[in-house]
């Protein structure tokens, strides 16, 4: 029997790479300011997704393929803070940068902002999903309208549709009175 040829020639990982190599790469570069680590990364993550199995039977691969960046760089960033040195800068008056510190981190001051952020939470959990995720990975992540218009197959002013709508939601939920 021959192999097959053309698109029928392409195995997972390949289709994978093919379709996130791209985003997965400006993702990192935004991230870690650096080619060559952003190319790592997107290999290692790409490497991982094919080593947890069945690559077909991943329901929302866009979310998958990014929640296993997201968490690549949170274990760089782990590794990295146990190796660097805490640099304490010495003060004059230590119980002012104390008291700063304790106002910047006030029990009201939490509280508001728990509440902030569980109103913001709730007005994206309204929008429908691909109208949330196109707004995370443009106004979140910092990832381009044509990246993501790319990743999800759609075109460009549709990405910018999606965002809009979002913003729209946003303001209107969240919005001072």
């Amino acid at each position: 029997m021959n192999p097959p040829t053309g698109k029928a020639a392409l195995r997972p990982g390949n289709e994978l790479a093919a379709r996130f190599s791209g985003p997965l790469r400006s993702y990192f570069l935004r991230r870690v300011r650096d080619r060559d680590n952003a190319e790592d990364l997107t290999q290692e993550v790409l490497l991982r997704v094919l080593r947890a199995g069945e690559v077909e039977a991943i329901q929302r691969p866009e979310s998958y393929v990014f929640k296993v960046a997201s968490n690549l760089l949170k274990d760089l960033r782990r590794r990295a803070a146990r190796r660097a040195m805490v640099m304490v800068q010495p003060t004059e008056n230590p119980e002012e940068a104390l008291d700063a510190t304790a106002d910047e981190r006030s029990p009201e001051r939490v509280m508001l902002g728990e509440a902030n952020l569980a109103q913001v939470l709730q007005a994206l959990g309204e929008l429908n999903e691909l109208t949330r995720n196109v707004f995370i990975l443009f106004r979140l992540e910092n990832m381009k309208q044509k990246d993501i218009a790319a990743l999800y197959g759609i075109a460009q002013s549709t990405v910018e549709k999606h965002v809009m709508r979002a913003v729209l939601h946003l303001a209107a939920r969240c919005g001072e009175p």
